[in-house]
């Protein structure tokens, strides 16, 4: 039988001597046949590695399994690269895309994301922050203006020290009146909207289609402040326009279950909310809910019931009627709140810049108008 020579064998891979414990620099430099400070400088700066050295490096990476000692670089450098960032609900998709935002912009600068669940609690906020502050992140982002005098104090100190610290998803349009102001607004960056702005903006709508029997349904969440704050806002602006409002609170528990719930309390004919013919929401789940319901009763919307929701998630355009709602700049909040984070950690002397409130803007669908116009301006 014929035979044909054989190519030869690739060389065996080299085989490391494994110590206890994960592998180091210099096993990842042998094994690339490059020098440790070479790779180290991939790891700070890929780009300034040469393209066939650095795939040498990354293939190297790949077979080590090395880990970078991220608290011995922080120690080295002065400076960590993680970000902390507090939200009050990951499982809400209005914080998710938020923390995108953050992600896409400083995962490109080096940084990674730190995220924790504060279940809208200030005791909450303050415990994690204690706890992220000792991992001496290279930036803290918390949500909204309000926090507990131990979380004020935790926050100040890291800014002294050079820390930037950001507030997002809240940021007053009239930080002048000294009934608004708080210590933190006139200390941290804040990127964010004017809630109380939207709550006059919601009523506006709801009065302009001709209702003077209005309800906000206020969030069940007792520290959540922003919802709150937007009704307050509506009802203020829809007495001052001679109309009456009847306040609700929703059940805490399933948002939608909830919205339902409120729904029928805006019907019961015995009850103190029976003139109200529009009510606005602390956000579209339970807008949802309460439509859910009127469509499940037979309820005509908006004829009977014109219904206002907040967030203008994806399903608002879904539902029949459709939604009308209050869109938001979710992922730019993030955007915005990552890029003034590389601008202080660029320049940390430099004074904390003043930002104005993020524009919103009403998207009016079939729930509260017969015939929307597509076309129409929207506010905020």
């Amino acid at each position: 039988m014929e035979t044909y020579p054989q190519p030869p064998l690739p060389p065996p891979a080299r085989k490391l001597r494994r110590k206890h414990g994960g592998a180091t620099l210099r096993e990842v430099a042998e094994v690339a046949e490059v020098t440790a400070i070479t790779v180290s400088r991939y790891l700070r700066e890929p780009q300034r590695v040469a393209p066939l050295t650095a795939e040498r490096i990354r293939l190297a990476l790949a077979e080590t399994g090395y880990v970078p000692h991220k608290q011995a670089g922080m120690l080295a450098s002065g400076q960590g690269t993680v970000v902390a960032v507090l939200l009050p609900n990951l499982a809400n998709s209005i914080f998710a895309e938020t923390a995108q935002g953050l992600a896409e912009t400083l995962q490109p600068a080096g940084f990674e994301l730190l995220m924790t669940s504060t279940s809208y609690s200030l005791e909450r906020e303050e415990e994690q922050l204690r706890a992220v502050l000792g991992w001496r992140p290279a930036a803290v982002i918390v949500t909204g203006r309000r926090h507990s005098p131990g979380s004020l104090a935790l926050l100040a100190s890291a800014r002294r020290s050079g820390t930037p610290v950001v507030e997002i998803w809240d940021c007053p349009g009239d930080t002048g009146n000294p009934a608004r102001k708080t210590t933190s607004t006139a200390r941290f960056v804040q990127v964010g909207l004017d809630h109380r702005a939207i709550g006059r903006a919601m009523a506006q709508h709801l009065l302009d289609s001709g209702h003077r029997h209005l309800a906000y349904v206020d969030s069940g969440v007792a520290e959540d402040y922003r919802a709150h704050e937007r009704g307050q806002a509506f009802a203020l602006a829809a007495r001052q326009a001679g109309a009456q409002v009847a306040p609700l609170t929703a059940r805490p528990g399933d948002p939608f279950d909830a919205g339902r719930l409120a729904l029928a309390t805006l019907l019961d004919t015995a009850g103190p909310h029976a003139v109200v013919t529009a009510a606005a929401f602390a956000n579209d789940h339970l807008a949802s809910g309460a439509l859910l319901e009127a469509v499940q009763r037979g309820v005509p919307v908006p004829q009977r019931m014109a219904l206002l929701g907040f967030g203008d998630f994806a399903w608002s355009r879904q539902l029949r009627p459709t939604l009308s709602s209050v869109w938001l700049p979710r992922i730019d909040i993030g955007q915005i709140a990552a890029q003034a984070v590389l601008t202080m950690l660029q320049n940390p002397q430099a004074p904390v810049p003043r930002a104005a409130p993020l524009g919103f803007a009403l998207r009016i669908r079939e729930s509260t108008q017969d015939d929307p116009d597509p076309a129409a301006p929207s506010l905020g």
